[in-house]
């Protein structure tokens, strides 16, 4: 019989790379599964989600407003901004009110980092002066002023004060104090609901197995992540890896769960997601 092949979409980031080590290496069983890791970023793996093209796929959470009817969320996999979260930059300081007025480099209009900068500063984005930017380019514009302010995510986070930028706001901090100490929900891991209950539950332990082992073997994940970690070195990737890999990643549990309601209903309660979300998490 012909081994089942899943398609697994996921970015080519260090923390993606961290947690999925162990699948790429065939270092936990996977029940007579194999997995195909298909690379790309964040934005076009929200497109492609909309489409449904993918078996699993890596989602800002965000983005899961808009592909709920064909995929379920998984428990793991997921990335929350505990006390920490996107970043707002900029040469100069900025406060909410002159950043709402100002040119904001973002990363893509369907990430989380975009519903958050919407919520905080509550305008829809229609009203808002954005461009969309690779995130990784992010920190240039804004350095050279092709832009006053950048929405940083990924590893940005740890570098943009090397290219002479500051911090304006940090949108995890501010969640977290609006919130009851919850964090801020950005990225997660969604499965199609083609697939049936048991084998949803099935693939969220595969996965559950991988992020456990790349913790629990911290050293060679690292060193396997850091291919993908953009000028990082073996300390800041480290660092970056476990502010977004980490106990929520394993399995974030009704907190977590909590925070994913409570983010996609203040985005539809603030006219920013079309309609209410049915949230359905694979057990």
């Amino acid at each position: 019989m012909e081994t089942p092949v899943i398609s697994l979409g996921h970015s080519p980031d260090p923390d993606d790379a961290f947690m999925f080590y162990a699948l790429a290496r065939d270092l936990v069983p996977c029940h007579g599964l194999r997995f195909e890791h298909i690379l790309q970023d964040i934005q076009t793996l929200n497109e492609r989600a909309t489409r449904g093209e993918l078996d699993i796929t890596a989602i800002s959470i965000h983005a899961y407003a808009y592909v709920s009817e064909q995929y379920a969320l998984l428990p793991n996999g997921a990335s929350m901004g505990d006390g920490y979260g996107p970043m707002l930059v900029a040469r100069k300081p900025y406060t909410r009110e002159e950043i709402a007025g100002l040119k904001i480099a973002v990363p893509g209009t369907m990430t989380s980092a975009f519903l958050a900068l919407q919520i905080w500063l509550g305008k829809p984005g229609a009203d808002l002066n954005i461009e969309v930017v690779p995130f990784d380019r992010i920190l240039d514009v804004v350095e050279k002023g092709d832009a006053d302010v950048g929405l940083v995510i990924h590893e940005g986070q740890l570098t943009y004060q090397r290219q002479g930028l500051v911090l304006c706001e940090d949108l995890g901090v501010w969640w977290g104090r609006e919130n009851e100490g919850l964090p801020l929900p950005l990225g997660g891991n969604v499965i199609h609901k083609r697939f049936q209950p048991e084998m949803r539950s099935q693939i969220s332990d595969i996965l559950r197995s991988s992020i456990q082992y790349a913790l629990d073997h911290r050293e060679p994940a690292v060193q396997h992540a850091l291919q993908f970690g953009r000028g990082l070195d073996a300390e800041s990737a480290d660092r970056f890896v476990g502010m977004y890999v980490n106990h929520w990643t394993v399995d974030y549990g009704e907190r977590g769960r909590e925070s994913i309601r409570r983010f996609l209903n203040l985005g539809f309660e603030r006219g920013l997601i079309p309609h209410r979300q049915e949230l359905e998490f694979v057990n």
